[in-house]
């Protein structure tokens, strides 16, 4: 290895040095930061986002008659697939805008179908062929109103739609005053990693563009220059600071 090999290879090791040094002299910055983004996660989670409730109703998807006078037929695993198929028919059904129009006025709210479908959620309960249907807004109270009327509007939305099927209401929603959103925990979590994240890119980023020489050691192993001398810098108080100088730069320093 020749001795620009050499010179490039150290160079290289001790930038990464270099990075780590600033980066501990300045753990106290990087601290303060992730904490005020913290602070600032929390405070916009706490304050400035409305919270949001959620209140669901249970809904069982007839899949097939499962009794015939006193004799009583289980429901295989076909049929049970089928009924958690059918359970996704329903919600593309629930999900049109005229039965969203229904809803709206059977619950009496303010809201475009637009608006009200994307405060709906569907899905299988327990992968069973029970459909639990969820509404999350700002208000608990609307959310079980809202709730309800989809209750009483897609059982007969279904029955106008699909020849003989059905639905059976299997738990009414109840108002849930414990809110769903937004997440404090998360809020504050997501600020203090991404407030540490950037202190430690911007720390990083002016040890890279910080080209001064600090020392001679850096000088020897970096350009392979005699050092002739040390000046010291009268301009700093008296403190022990100094430029460096060597043949081939008449001046590399502070």
């Amino acid at each position: 290895m020749d001795n620009q090999e050499k010179n490039n290879k150290e160079y290289y090791t001790i930038d990464v040095l270099h990075i780590v040094k600033t980066l501990w002299r300045r753990a106290w910055l990087i601290t303060l930061c992730g904490l005020l983004s913290a602070v600032i996660g929390f405070s916009i989670s706490a304050f400035a986002i409305a919270p949001t409730y959620s209140s669901s109703v249970k809904l069982y998807v007839n899949n097939s008659s499962i009794s015939l006078g006193n004799t009583n037929f289980s429901i295989s695993a076909s049929e049970l697939t089928a009924a958690q198929s059918l359970v996704r028919t329903y919600g593309d059904i629930l999900d049109s805008w005229n039965t969203l129009e229904r809803v709206i006025d059977k619950a009496d709210v303010d809201y475009t179908w637009q608006e009200l479908s994307k405060m709906i959620a569907y899905a299988p309960s327990n992968e069973t062929e029970i459909m639990l249907v969820t509404v999350t807004c700002e208000d608990p109270y609307e959310a079980t109103r809202i709730a309800n009327a989809i209750a009483e509007v897609l059982p007969v939305r279904i029955s106008e739609v699909i020849d003989g099927a059905s639905m059976e209401i299997v738990a009414p929603a109840i108002p849930n005053l414990e809110k769903v959103g937004p997440s404090i925990t998360k809020f504050t979590a997501a600020g203090l990693v991404l407030g540490v994240l950037i202190s430690v890119i911007g720390v990083i980023v002016l040890a890279l563009m910080d080209d001064t020489i600090h020392d001679e050691d850096y000088v020897l192993k970096t350009y392979d220059y005699p050092i002739l001398g040390k000046v010291p810098n009268l301009l700093n108080n008296g403190s022990n600071s100094y430029g460096y100088y060597s043949r081939k730069h008449p001046r590399a320093g502070n």
